[in-house]
């Protein structure tokens, strides 16, 4: 069926849920597994009058968050590990989370996208706005939403 699945993360509670079940999903498929973390792009703020943060902060906060993203896909090679699963894990950066899943499903020819759904209705969802939704909407691969 599923050869090679791409996994994304965000670090949470129930992306990780989605991680060791996708995971085990895969070791049952005997597929190989990409995990993925997206690291959005800064973009400089303009503050009071005229005041822009220096470039070193950007430059910071960015070393920051793929550090973050790194230990994320750290502990989904362990996971990946401890089922048996071959395991690739790459943390890149995207104009969005959900084209930056996107692009790496392609780049990484994955024939699935195992992923959480954080669940949001109503109104949370349409201020929080839904990664899994717009990959959903985009992906031209089958996607897998994990509750």
């Amino acid at each position: 069926m599923f050869k090679q699945i791409l996994i994304p993360t965000d670090g949470s509670t129930t992306g990780n849920k989605a991680v060791k079940a996708g995971m085990k999903f895969a070791r049952e498929l005997g597929a190989s597994v990409t995990g993925y973390y997206s690291l959005e792009s800064i973009q400089p703020q303009v503050y009071g009058e005229g005041y822009i943060l220096d470039a070193s902060v950007f430059s910071d906060l960015e070393k920051r968050a793929k550090q973050v993203g790194e230990s994320y896909i750290a502990a989904m090679a362990k996971v990946a590990a401890a089922e048996g699963v071959p395991f690739k894990g790459v943390v890149a950066k995207a104009p969005t989370p959900y084209e930056g899943i996107i692009a790496q499903a392609k780049k990484n020819k994955c024939d699935a996208i195992f992923m959480s759904s954080h669940g949001r209705r109503g109104l949370a969802n349409l201020l929080l706005g839904s990664v899994t939704q717009q990959v959903l909407t985009h992906s031209k691969v089958p996607v897998l939403v994990y509750r």
